[in-house]
């Protein structure tokens, strides 16, 4: 465990040692103020008299997140074990006495570590509103508890992307376009038989994203994420274990 501590405090500090990753906070926070500035006057127009501040603001605030994270994290991953590669630090790292699952852990650590803390910054906005509005708990909750799930399953998926390769520029535009499929699947079934469309939607990150903005919490759509997490988890374990094999 103190491996893998060790490993996610070094990935955060190399992380905040980018200028990449102080661009990203700031061009996130930027565009998710942007917006919720937007939703904010969207909510004051009388044709959205009827629906609750938390439905059109937060949970909006919190869509608008999704796809933003969408973009960014490919990013914020592409580094994750090609820099090792092309810096040569993996074959130090393959020879020392650190198992394969501690480092991958530790990466896949310190890189949530650092989603998450953007996923503070981002909740401070709706928070603010607690000042002059009453809000929906439960549903700003199950939105946020969702917004985790899905940085991890994008943590999980780019980290796996990175250690196909020791190009950068490859791993992020790799890990945006299975991200990018795996978020609009569910379009794939739409004209396609009900069964089909059945396991689309449920192959979408988006569909189990919806379900916790809605405030649906549903353990289905809990499981499915940790399901997604888990498998890039042990790919990219056992990529590493094979080229540390046969390497």
């Amino acid at each position: 465990m103190n491996n893998i501590l060790l490993i996610a405090g070094n990935e955060l500090r190399r992380l905040f040692k980018s200028p990449l990753a102080w661009i990203i906070l700031a061009v996130v926070q930027f565009l998710i103020a942007m917006f919720f500035y937007l939703l904010i006057q969207q909510y004051a127009q009388p044709a959205n008299a009827g629906q609750g501040i938390t439905a059109v603001v937060v949970s909006g605030m919190y869509q608008i997140a999704g796809v933003i994270m969408l973009l960014v994290s490919p990013l914020l991953t592409m580094r994750l074990l090609t820099e090792e590669r092309r810096s040569g630090t993996i074959k130090l790292l393959f020879s020392s006495p650190l198992s394969i699952t501690e480092l991958i852990l530790g990466k896949y650590l310190g890189i949530t570590a650092f989603y998450g803390l953007m996923l503070v910054m981002i909740s401070l906005m709706p928070a603010a509103l607690l000042f002059g509005t009453p809000l929906d708990l439960g549903q700003i909750t199950a939105a946020l508890i969702g917004l985790i799930l899905l940085m991890s399953s994008f943590a999980a998926i780019g980290l796996f992307i990175s250690s196909l390769t020791s190009q950068p520029g490859i791993a992020a535009i790799s890990t945006f376009g299975v991200l990018f499929i795996l978020w609009i699947i569910n379009a794939a079934g739409t004209n396609s038989s009900e069964g089909t469309a059945a396991v689309f939607a449920y192959l979408s990150l988006l569909t189990h994203y919806n379900n916790l903005l809605n405030g649906v919490f549903n353990s289905a759509d809990v499981v499915f994420y940790c399901l997604v997490s888990l498998l890039f988890i042990v790919l990219s374990i056992w990529r590493l274990d094979a080229e540390r094999s046969f390497g």
